[in-house]
């Protein structure tokens, strides 16, 4: 039998899904999810979705980008030294075009090719996909799911939590 991923509870409105995720929280569960079909503002706060990673990533991929560039022309004009009409062999000035080009080239790269691997990304199934109720989703649900790697996370108890809530159904997924 398939390892548990997670319950997952349904419910019919946005307000019902805040403040389940809200109690679930107070509860003590920690490793939480939502699924809705448009956003919903009040649970990044609940389920504290903040994450700067991506943003760290920009910056040293813009810093990242100019150092190749600045070395990638400081070791061209060191390795092929080329004197044209008395000009200094490493004029910052001249290098400064491919530096900028380079800076956002790689500030625009790491972030995106970051997000996706810090998402999973490209993932073809996800567990979450194979509950009966989930595709609605996309369409007029609110979906929580409180994943089983959570610490406090038993099936049953979890289970009976989640149906005090409010939920129209509650489902066991598994992986």
């Amino acid at each position: 039998m398939p390892e548990a991923f997670g319950l997952l509870a349904e419910f019919e409105t946005p307000e019902a899904l805040v403040e389940a995720a809200r109690e679930t929280r107070a509860k003590g569960y920690r490793n939480l999810d939502a699924f809705t079909p448009f956003p919903v503002p009040e649970l990044y706060s609940v389920l504290r979705l903040r994450d700067d990673r991506v943003l760290w990533l920009g910056l040293f991929g813009g810093i990242f980008g100019f150092a190749v560039a600045l070395g990638m022309q400081l070791f061209t004009n060191f390795d092929y030294p080329i004197n044209v009409g008395g000009r200094p062999l490493y004029a910052l000035s001249a290098f400064a075009v491919v530096a900028f080009e380079l800076t956002v080239l790689f500030a625009a790269l790491f972030p995106a090719i970051g997000m996706l691997a810090l998402n999973g990304l490209p993932r073809l199934h996800h567990p979450i996909f194979s509950a009966r109720a989930f595709a609605r989703a996309s369409r007029d649900r609110f979906f929580l799911c409180v994943l089983a790697d959570d610490e406090q996370f038993d099936a049953r108890e979890t289970e009976r939590f989640l149906r005090t809530l409010g939920s129209a159904s509650v489902e066991l997924v598994r992986s």
